[in-house]
This record gives structure tokens, sequence and C-alpha cells, in this order.
């Protein structure tokens, strides 16, 4: 063996131990470097991820940060960090780690209040979880979703009576600031006879967060709830996990057979995140700021409720839908409306005169009432949304005097009715009203008791 030769093997027998590292851990292959930094979004060269997978950035100090491939341009990886960004500086390592998100999900999460990546923000210690899911969940065969049958009792007279709402069913909650959507959430979370109670707080205020769990939702509606809370302070990318998240969370339960309601506040908050995340990459902005992107996203995550296969379970969700300066024509509240089944409106005009809940009825619908309904009933909520129509559509003749009783006997039993229509819309936050007692309370108010007695 000649010496050129012994020294390649001597040479070759060093660096084995090298390859086989690599090839345990390929990501040191295409460890880069960070290179630039945009408002929330870095740059970084030198590496190769697939977009949503994770990253690890290792600042000098040994401080290490998690960020979530976004995009790519040529060589440059474009990441939104999950934390805060102190102590970047220029040419940080910057790591793949070869993994997307994933949730974890369990029996241990019920009680427990989390935020965006799933760690939990209550004083009750860690918490076992039975699986992990991902975070972007798998796409259910439309033909093989159970179809939505039968009524979910929320707990609340107005919807039980008025707009009934199904097992599966996706409904919209459009409100402005302060007209009570809140409240009206943690009475459906209370009330509801369903078995699990995911809520979903997304870019809130954080006094708003420890006030809905401490104070509306309580000791009591916690045990069978799971919340996440991802205040408006966190980066735009937890924002998005945090509604990823919950969604996650619900699916879990579904998949158990369980009937879950899924309350998120708000799919405003979720599309703005995405609409700051789009922009910082350079996506051009198309409807009021919002790039395409973000209509995309909001099916998505919509159609990941509903029901499940037919031996499944449901998700029967609730999505507030911020309607900025009371404009129910924003663009994410009218692109809502096209991918939800119903909507649910607060007025203002009706919280501001203490009309609570504030449900205007005239605007607001459930598209599946019809078919989880009986016909009586069905019949007895449109014979109450006509007369209250009608008293709105005359209100200003009846208010100046305008009107001549008799005139017309459908505007005459209008104005007759419409104080007890707008006593039985009313309740209580701490009172529960269920299906049966919104029936029985709804035929009082037509009379229809009284008149089936003279016959």
């Amino acid at each position: 063996m000649t010496p050129a030769i012994d020294r390649s093997q001597r040479w070759l027998k060093q660096l084995k131990p090298y390859y086989e590292r690599l090839a345990e851990t390929p990501e040191l292959i295409v460890e880069g470097k960070l290179s630039r930094m945009v408002g929330l979004t870095l740059e970084a060269v030198g590496c190769r991820a697939a977009i949503g997978s994770r990253c690890r950035i290792e600042t000098k100090s040994g401080r290490k940060i998690e960020a979530e491939v976004v995009g790519f341009s040529g060589e440059r990886v474009f990441l939104m960090p999950t934390g805060e960004l102190h102590g970047l500086e220029p040419d940080c390592r910057v790591i793949p780690l070869g993994k997307n998100s994933l949730a974890r999900v369990g029996y241990g999460l019920l009680g427990r209040v989390l935020d965006g990546a799933g760690n939990p923000l209550d004083d009750k210690g860690p918490f076992k979880t039975d699986r992990l899911m991902s975070l972007n969940g798998s796409p259910i065969n439309p033909l093989s979703r159970k179809q939505i049958c039968e009524a979910l009792d929320v707990g609340v007279r107005a919807i039980n009576s008025i707009l009934c709402v199904g097992r599966g069913q996706r409904m919209g909650l459009f409100a402005g600031t302060g007209v009570g959507k809140s409240v009206l959430l943690g009475m459906m979370t209370k009330f509801t006879t369903a078995d699990i109670v995911v809520v979903s707080l997304i870019g809130e205020r954080g006094r708003e967060v420890n006030e809905f769990v401490q104070k509306i939702l309580g000791e009591e509606g916690l045990k069978r709830a799971v919340v996440v809370a991802t205040p408006a302070d966190c980066p735009p990318l937890m924002r998005v996990q945090g509604a990823l998240l919950a969604t996650s969370i619900a699916e879990y339960f579904r998949d158990q057979g369980l009937d879950v309601l899924l309350l998120m506040d708000s799919l405003t908050r979720y599309a703005q995140a995405h609409r700051e995340i789009a922009l910082a990459i350079d996506e051009p902005p198309a409807t009021r700021g919002y790039p395409p992107s973000v209509f995309a996203r909001l099916p998505h995550l919509v159609e990941r409720a509903g029901n499940g296969n037919k031996n499944g379970g449901s998700i029967t969700a609730f999505y507030t839908v911020l309607t900025e300066g009371d404009d129910n024509n924003d663009p994410v509240a009218d692109a809502a409306r096209g991918v939800l089944d119903g909507h649910i409106v607060l007025s203002r005009s009706l919280a501001e005169a203490g009309h609570f809940p504030a449900i205007d009825i005239e605007a607001s619908v459930s598209r599946v009432m019809p078919d989880i309904v009986t016909p009586r009933h069905l019949q007895m909520a449109r014979d109450v949304r006509r007369l209250y129509s009608l008293y709105q559509q005359n209100r200003d003749l009846i208010s100046v005097g305008a009107y001549q009783a008799g005139a017309d006997p459908r505007i005459d039993k209008a104005i007759e009715k419409n104080a007890a229509i707008l006593e039985f819309l009313q309740q209580d936050m701490n009172e529960p009203v269920d299906i049966s007692r919104s029936l029985s309370e709804l035929e009082i108010l037509l009379d229809l008791n009284r008149t089936a007695a003279s016959q």
C-alpha cells in the first residue's frame, strides 16, 4: 500500500463519524444564517426548509427562538417568529428542524387555559395529553359528513326559538365593539347541552381574557371547557396558531364521538393576523388592504368545523365577526357570510337601549333551521319575525301618531304584540332557557294555547 493511499484511508476513517452524524441529522446540511429583518419578517440565507415547517434561531448569547417558514424567494427564506425578537442580530444561526407545527390534544386539557403554542397560562401545572395532531387538520370528504338534522340547545331563548342552531352548524356572530358579544358567548358556554366547549380568544385585550375566564365563564363553565388565548400583544403567527390549535382540539373531541361547541372570538382578528403576515412578505393588498390569501384561509379554517363522519361527533361553531364602524359590508364580514351556515347580528341601537342580548332578528338567519325544527315551530318563528318587522317598518308613523288604529289589522296586531315580543327576546345573563321552555313561551306569546283551547 502506497503512503498516499494509506493517508487517504486514514482521512476517510476520521471523517466517517462526521458523515454518520449528518445522516442522522440532515438539517445540519442546510443550516443558514439570519441576513435581514424587516418589521416582523426575518430573512435567512443558506438554508432550505418547506413552507409551514419550523426553524430554530440561535443568538450569540445562547437564546433560542422558534420561527415558521412563511415564504421564500430564490435563496432567501422568510420566517415569522413565534415569540419575542429581542436579542436577534445579523448572522444568527438558522437551523431547520424538519417538522411542522403539532397540537397536543387529550382529555387532560379540560379546565385549562392555554396559549397559542399549547402551553398552560394558568397556574395548574403541566397537563397530560393523549396524542399529537396537525395544526392544519385533514380535509373531510363532504359526502361522508353526517347531515345536520338535530337542534343544539344553547340556553338562549332568542336563538333557541327564532334562530335555532343545529348540531354541526357554523354560525357567525356579527357585532361591533361593546354590544355584548362576549357575554353572549359566555352564556352559551355555560348553558349549552354540548359535551365539550372549546373557546378561542384571538387578538383580545389581556384584561378581557382574564375577565372572560374568571367572570363570564366561571369555575363551573370551565370544568368542561378548554380556553386558548392569544392576546393582541402576541405575534401574528401566534394569533393564527391559537385559532388553529383550538380547532384541532375540537376535532379531537369530535373524533371521540362527542358534541363540541367551538366559540372563536374573533374571526376578524384571525384574518388581520394573516394580513400582517402576508403584507410582511410583500403579498400585494387587494380589498381594503387584505391580500387575496386571507380570503382563501377563511374557508380553510371554517370547513374544519361541522359534523364528522356518520359514526362521529360534531363541532357546532360560533365565529364572532367584528363589523368595524358597524359596517356589515366589511370585507371579512362579507366573506364570512358566504362560508358560514347563518349569521346572528347584534344591534348597537338595541344594546344602547338596554336590550340584552341585542339580537336583531330581522337581519339574522339560520340557514339550517327549516331542516331541524317542526313545521309548527318554524311557522311560529316566522310569525314573530313578521310582527317584529312590520312594527319596525311603521315605527316612525306609530311614534308620531300618524297611524290610525284599525287602518291595517296586521299593523294593529304588531302594535299589540310589540312590547311582549321585546320582552320575549330579552334574557338575564344568569338564567338559562332551554328549547322546550322557549317553545312554550313562544306559544304563549302568540296566544296559540288560548286559541287552541277556545276551539
